[in-house]
Formats: C-alpha cells, sequence, structure tokens
C-alpha cells in the first residue's frame, strides 16, 4: 500500500508579481494612423456635423435664388417652435435637440483621447477664466457689431434673406432655451471648426494660412441658408477665429465669443422685434 501525501492548497506555485503602476494616458493612446486614414477621420468628423449642414445650406441657397420670390421677401427662422401649440412637448424636443447637436463634440474629445490629447491640448479649459472672458467679450463686442451692421445693409440692399432669430413661443422657458441654443452653436462651431479642424490639418502637414481658410469657407458655408451675406460674414469671422487660435492656442475665448453674440441676437430679437424700426418683421 503506498501512502498518498495530500498537496496542501496554501502552497504558492511562485512568487506573486509586484504591481504594476496604472498606464499613462500617453502609454495607452494609440499611435497615430496614417495621413489617408486621418483624412477620412476628419472627413467622417465633418459628415456628422457641419460639413453636412454645409450640404443643406447650399441647396437651401440654391432654393432661394431659383424661388420667384426676392431674397428680401423671404425668411429663414434659426430658432423656431418643435411642436407648434403644445408647449410642454415643444421644450423637451428643444433641449433633445441641443443635446444631440453636441454629440459630434463628445465625438472629437473621444478622438483627442485616442490620440493620447485632452481638451485642455485645444484650449478647452478653465485654466483662464479672465482673459478668456476679456478677449471673448471684445470679440463679441467688435465682431457682433459689425456682423449686425453688415446684415442690415444687405437685406435693405435685397441681397439678403429675412433672418428671423426666433419664433418660440412667449413661455417661460423661450429665453433659457434662446440661450441653451447660443451656447450648443458656440460650442459646437469652435470645438469643431478650429480646435478639431485645425489641429488636424496640422499634425497631416498643411500651411496654416490655407487650414485656416479652409475653415472659415466650410463655417461660411454652413450659414448660406441665410443668404450670401451670412455665407461672407461667418467667412471673415472664420478668418479672424482661426488667426487667434493660432495665436493664442485655445478655443475657450472664442466660444465665449460666440456665445455671447448669439446670445445677444436671439434674446435681443426676441425682445426688440415689433418694437423697433430698424430690425426687419417676420
Amino acid at each position: 500500500m503506498t501512502d498518498e501525501t495530500p498537496v496542501s492548497s496554501a502552497v504558492s506555485a511562485g512568487p506573486e508579481p509586484p504591481d504594476r503602476p496604472a498606464p499613462s494616458a500617453a502609454a495607452t493612446a494609440l499611435s497615430p494612423p496614417p495621413a489617408w486614414l486621418q483624412r477620412w477621420e476628419i472627413v467622417a468628423v465633418l459628415a456628422v456635423s457641419l460639413g453636412a449642414s454645409a450640404l443643406y445650406a447650399l441647396l437651401s441657397f440654391i432654393g432661394s435664388l431659383t424661388a420667384k420670390q426676392a431674397l428680401s421677401k423671404q425668411t429663414t427662422t434659426l430658432n423656431g417652435s418643435l411642436a407648434p401649440g403644445r408647449p410642454l412637448l415643444d421644450l423637451f424636443m428643444q433641449l433633445l435637440s441641443i443635446t444631440l447637436s453636441l454629440a459630434p463634440v463628445f465625438l472629437v474629445f473621444y478622438l483627442l483621447a485616442r490620440s493620447g490629447e485632452r481638451p485642455s491640448s485645444i484650449g478647452v479649459d478653465a485654466r483662464e477664466p479672465g482673459r478668456d472672458l476679456a478677449r471673448g467679450t471684445v470679440l463679441a463686442a467688435v465682431i457682433g457689431g459689425t456682423g449686425l451692421g453688415l446684415y442690415l445693409i444687405a437685406y435693405h440692399a435685397g441681397v439678403e434673406l429675412n433672418v428671423v432669430a426666433e419664433s418660440l413661443p412667449d413661455i417661460w422657458w423661450r429665453i433659457p432655451v434662446l440661450l441653451l441654443s447660443a451656447a450648443q452653436n458656440a460650442i459646437s462651431e469652435e470645438v469643431i471648426m478650429i480646435g478639431y479642424l485645425l489641429s488636424r490639418l496640422d499634425r497631416l502637414g498643411m500651411r496654416p494660412s490655407r487650414a485656416i481658410a479652409l475653415s472659415a469657407v466650410i463655417r461660411g458655408s454652413y450659414h448660406l441658408y441665410q443668404g450670401a451675406g451670412a455665407f461672407l460674414g461667418n467667412a471673415v469671422m472664420g478668418l479672424i477665429f482661426g488667426y487667434l487660435f493660432r495665436r493664442w492656442g485655445r478655443v475657450m475665448p472664442l466660444i465665449i465669443a460666440h456665445f455671447l453674440i448669439d446670445a445677444v441676437t436671439f434674446v435681443g430679437y426676441a425682445l426688440l422685434v415689433g418694437h423697433v424700426s430698424w430690425l426687419p418683421r417676420p
């Protein structure tokens, strides 16, 4: 009879491996893809965001040009009711629309993270709140005031559509929704068209002046539904913003400036239309 000695379960098979530190973001980031794949990434981001808007705006502008009415007799609405006569449903649809419109921004932040970058790499952070606010406010005053003057000149010259900034029901959530809409426009356009696009074109080796010009043309294009004047004005704005991003390396002051311009436009229109003679009626 053979004696069998049981093996204790407490016996270790070997020394335990030492704890390893968590990998850093840079270590887990994917290596830069080839240039052709980077181009496809840019196309994909634009296709689900402002590039698609540019195509719709171009078709809308062609439709306006070929209509029997003069441009100044046609209207386009920026913030309209999504459920007329049903204010509570309208509110939830407005909030859903604003939220979903920010989805491409989250996509951009994800793509930055895959490259080992944070939103701060394009200047989306709160490191310089005072300076960002000051810069954004000055930009908004200069560009917003100039843009309003050019729009009124173009409209009264008969080469611009009547842009109705808002036609929401006169209810308690009207102004908050207009402010949220302004914030969504500012965040989407500046993060995608300035921070993301210019940084990606840099990586592809495009000359900075050409990259800024391309970004500005796309920006102008998705405003074509408002008329040729809106295209020109927003393209010039894109050139200025692109140059300032190159100089400051920050998107935040541009977001602030854009938000203030749109907020004053939307809320100002809501409060002033029908009460001042120089503002076109719907």
